[in-house]
C-alpha cells in the first residue's frame, strides 16, 4: 500500500478553490503525539481545544470545527475511533464526541507501517505540508504540532506539477527588488536579502508559478500575508485586518499604518496580480474585515 498516495488523496470539501484543511491539520497533529507516544490515542475532550487553536491560526477565516475531521478522516482509512461502547465514530456532532468518550488515533496499517519504515512519518508530513500549506508556514507549523520539518523528496511530483524555479526571481526583477507594501529592499552586496516572492494565490491549491501571481514582499509581510493579516484590495491597495491587534510602535509603524497604501510595483511592463488571484486570497486566506485606510 502506497501511503503517500492514499494521503495524498484524502477526501476534501472543494468548491471552486475553497480551503479545507482539517483533515491534514488533524493527521499533522496525530503524526506529532504518535512520535512522542507511539500506542496512545487521542481523546477527543482532551485534545479538542488544541485542534480548535490549529484550526483558528492555519485553516479558513471562517469559523469552523475540529469535530468534523475527527469523524470524516475515518473514511481515508488512516485513522480509526472508538467510543466507551466500543469501536467506531458516534459521528460529526461536537456533543456526541464529547459524551461518548471518542478517541482517535491513526489506523492500525497506518501504524505498523510506520514502525517498518522510521522516515515514513517525515514524509507524510511533507506531504501534507507541500499540498496544504504555503513554505512560508511549514516551519512553524511543524513546530507546533511536535514536528521536526523534513527535506522534500520525491514528494513534489505527487500531484504532477513541479515548482518553477524562475518563479522567484521573475517575481523579485518584476518589483525591482523591494517589498511591494513597504518598500524594504536590502541587500549584502549584490544579493538581496530578506526578500521573498510571495504566491497569492497558494501554489498548493493551484497558484500558477507566474508573475500575475506573485508579490515580492519582505520575509515579515510575506509572513502576514499567508496568514491573512494583510491582503491586496480591488484598487491595488494595501488591507490590513481589523482582526490583527499590536500596540507597538513597530507593529503600527510595520503593519497598521500599511492599511490603504498603493503597492509598489510592479515596473512598467510587468503583469500586476491578476484579479482571480487576488480574490481568491481575500476569500480563502484573509481574516476579517478590512481596516480603514490609515491617516496621513
Amino acid at each position: 500500500m502506497d501511503w503517500l498516495e492514499r494521503i495524498a488523496r484524502l477526501r476534501q470539501w472543494s468548491q471552486r478553490g475553497t480551503r479545507a484543511p482539517h483533515k491534514p491539520l488533524l493527521l499533522l497533529y496525530a503524526l506529532g503525539r504518535y512520535r512522542e507516544d507511539p500506542d496512545g490515542g487521542l481523546r477527543y475532550t482532551a485534545v479538542e481545544r488544541d485542534l480548535q487553536r490549529l484550526l483558528a491560526e492555519y485553516g479558513p477565516p471562517h469559523r469552523t470545527t475540529p469535530a468534523y475531521p475527527f469523524h470524516h478522516l475515518v473514511g481515508d482509512g488512516v485513522w480509526e475511533v472508538r467510543t466507551d461502547r466500543g469501536p467506531g465514530s458516534p459521528g460529526s456532532g461536537v456533543r456526541d464526541l464529547r459524551e461518548t468518550g471518542a478517541t482517535g488515533r491513526l489506523a492500525p496499517d497506518l501504524r505498523a507501517a510506520l514502525r517498518r519504515e522510521p522516515d515514513l512519518l517525515g514524509r507524510i508530513a511533507r506531504l501534507l505540508l507541500d499540498l496544504h500549506f504555503p513554505p512560508s508556514l511549514h516551519g512553524e507549523l511543524c513546530e507546533a504540532v511536535g514536528l521536526e520539518a523534513e527535506p522534500a523528496g520525491r514528494l513534489a511530483a505527487v500531484r504532477g506539477r513541479r515548482r518553477d524555479p524562475r518563479m522567484r526571481e521573475l517575481v523579485l526583477t518584476a518589483y525591482e527588488y523591494r517589498c511591494a507594501f513597504c518598500g524594504y529592499d536590502g541587500r549584502i552586496g549584490a544579493v538581496p536579502v530578506g526578500l521573498e516572492a510571495a504566491h497569492v494565490r497558494w501554489w498548493a491549491f493551484g497558484g500558477p508559478d507566474e508573475v500575475e501571481n506573485g508579490l515580492c514582499l519582505c520575509a515579515l509581510h510575506h509572513k502576514l500575508f499567508d496568514k491573512g493579516v494583510l491582503g491586496v484590495g480591488d484598487d491595488r491597495r494595501v488591507l490590513v485586518s481589523q482582526r490583527f491587534v499590536g500596540h507597538s510602535p513597530a507593529a503600527r509603524e510595520h503593519v497598521t499604518a500599511l492599511a490603504g497604501r498603493p503597492l509598489i510595483g510592479p515596473q512598467p511592463g510587468a503583469r500586476p496580480v491578476a484579479a482571480a488571484h487576488r480574490d481568491w486570497h481575500a476569500q480563502q486566506v484573509f481574516h476579517g474585515e478590512p481596516r480603514p485606510a490609515a491617516a496621513v
